[in-house]
Order: C-alpha cells, then sequence, then structure tokens
C-alpha cells in the first residue's frame, strides 16, 4: 500500500492517480472530508490529516511501502521557517515512528543549498531529516513548473500582458509538466531505488518568450512581454497582496534562479517530455 500527501494537488493527484490506474492500493492524504470522499470514489482509501499532525500522520503510514510527500508553502504563515520546520519535524517524525522503507518527497532544483534560495531551504531542511530517519529518500528535484502560467492568465486575458520577473525573457529554462513529475513519482514508488538519491527531473526547455508565444496563441491574441528589473519584485508581489516577508521569500527565490542556483546537480537525471502547448491546452479547457 502507498499513500500520498498532497492529493489535492497537481503533483499529488497525477501520482495518486498513476498508482490506481496501476491496480495497487492506494491512500491518500488530504485536508477536507469533501476532498476524501471524491479519492474514495475513485477507489482509493483516503484520509483526512494535516502534516503537522505527527501521531495522526504516522497512523496513515501504518504498514506503507511508499510514501509520497512534499512540503506545503503557506502564505499566510506569520514565520515561514518556523512554519516550514514544525511540518518537517512532523513528517520525518512520523516516517521514523512507522519506519517507513522509502519516502518519494518532491523537491527542487537548489535544495542542495542550505540558503539563499527562498523557500527551497525548507526543502533543503526536509531532505535532511528524511535521510536521519534511515528510509531510503528520492528527492525528485525539478525547475519551472509549466503550470506556473495559470498565474499570468488574468494579466494576459485582460490586458494582453505577460509578466516576468527576471531581466530577460529570452534565458532558455528545462520546464516540466507537473503530470510528467507525478509519471515519476509513481514510477519511484512502484520500483525503489537500493538506497537514496536526489533525482533531477527535466523537461523541454523553453524561454519565458517562447511560454508567452505559445499562451498568446492559445488565447488568440499578441501578448506583450513585461520583464521587471530585481529590485522591483518584492514591491510588485506585495502589491499583488502578498505579505512583505512571503514576497521577500520569492523575491529571494526568482534571484536564485537568475543567478543559476536552482540548476541540476542531483545523483542523476530523468528526462520528460510533455510540451508547454499541452500543459497551456489543458490549462485553458473547460473542465480545467
Amino acid at each position: 500500500m502507498y499513500v500520498v500527501a498532497g492529493a489535492t494537488g497537481r503533483v499529488g493527484s497525477a501520482t495518486a492517480r498513476n498508482l490506481i490506474t496501476a491496480g495497487v492500493e492506494v491512500r491518500v492524504l488530504v485536508r477536507r472530508g469533501a476532498d476524501a470522499e471524491a479519492w474514495e470514489a475513485r477507489g482509493a482509501e483516503a484520509r483526512v490529516v494535516q502534516l503537522g499532525d505527527r501521531v495522526a500522520l504516522g497512523d496513515a503510514l501504518g504498514g506503507c511501502s511508499g510514501f509520497f510527500v512534499l512540503l506545503p508553502f503557506d502564505l499566510t504563515a506569520d514565520d515561514l521557517d518556523t512554519h516550514a520546520d514544525a511540518l518537517i519535524a512532523s513528517i520525518a517524525g512520523a516516517v521514523a515512528d512507522r519506519r517507513v522503507p522509502h519516502v518519494v518527497m518532491l523537491s527542487s532544483g537548489g535544495a542542495d543549498l542550505a540558503e539563499g534560495t527562498g523557500p527551497i531551504a525548507g526543502l533543503h531542511r526536509l531532505e535532511l531529516a528524511l535521510l536521519a530517519t534511515g528510509t531510503i529518500v528520492t528527492a525528485l528535484r525539478s525547475g519551472h513548473f509549466q503550470e506556473k502560467v495559470a498565474d499570468v492568465l488574468g494579466a494576459a486575458r485582460d490586458a494582453g500582458v505577460y509578466p516576468v520577473f527576471a531581466a530577460s525573457a529570452d534565458v532558455p529554462h528545462p520546464m516540466i509538466a507537473t503530470r510528467d513529475l507525478g509519471g515519476v513519482a509513481t514510477e519511484s514508488l512502484l520500483v525503489p531505488p537500493a538506497g537514496s538519491e536526489a533525482v533531477d527531473v527535466i523537461g523541454p526547455v523553453y524561454t519565458e518568450r517562447d511560454v508567452a508565444s505559445a499562451l498568446g496563441d492559445a488565447l488568440g491574441r499578441e501578448l506583450r512581454v513585461a520583464t521587471m528589473p530585481a529590485e522591483a519584485w518584492a514591491g510588485a508581489l506585495v502589491r499583488e497582496g502578498f505579505r512583505p516577508h512571503i514576497a521577500e521569500s520569492l523575491a529571494e527565490l526568482y534571484r536564485a534562479d537568475e543567478e543559476g542556483l536552482l540548476a541540476p546537480r542531483g545523483d542523476r537525471q530523468v528526462q520528460v517530455t510533455t510540451g508547454i502547448e499541452t500543459t497551456i491546452a489543458r490549462l485553458l479547457a473547460p473542465s480545467a
């Protein structure tokens, strides 16, 4: 039996669906009863569990062969490090309590670094905490999610603008579709490695201008690409409604990306292939 946290998110839901399709027993962890009912209708067992509740999480992990976990980034947290560290202690504690043999963790490029990467620093600490439990850890490190284009759909539709938090829109980056990442997570759970490893999951390469062009084509209008200098990032995020300390953390993440700190540096790489046009079409579909 496999346990999947974050089953209402894009990567967690893809992982859970793949496991159900594979015919194995799946227990999903959700935060609301309505979500539990929806997953039970799909054939999974569901538990309403908070990742910060070590006892309840440990109970949900009982008897599992593998556990997919992530570290939520809470935009309402008064202190991001304190919030992350409480979750890390609970997750690692529950894994140790139940002696879970294998954990597949949604990590990120840059998680090998202890600082200077904004919220990714929490993933660094979670990787270390899980390794300290003695479980086999598969840390899936990816770069840009293709689905981040959903964050700018309003600006693109309403104003014809594609905003870019970078000095240039012409720097190529690997960009991964979350359903591909869910596929790698599924395979990692079903065929665990002999030892812990950090796996760089690499998608097709695009510039932000490429993405803007693909989105414009899908919307039937030309989009103006608007880059933004680093000194303006935090202020722009605050104006969009982010709390100042959240805005600063995200700005640090963007700077880390600009400086190449999020580049792949894992133990091995896995290439995936879903293109940005496919992801955009899915995001714009009425069912989305």
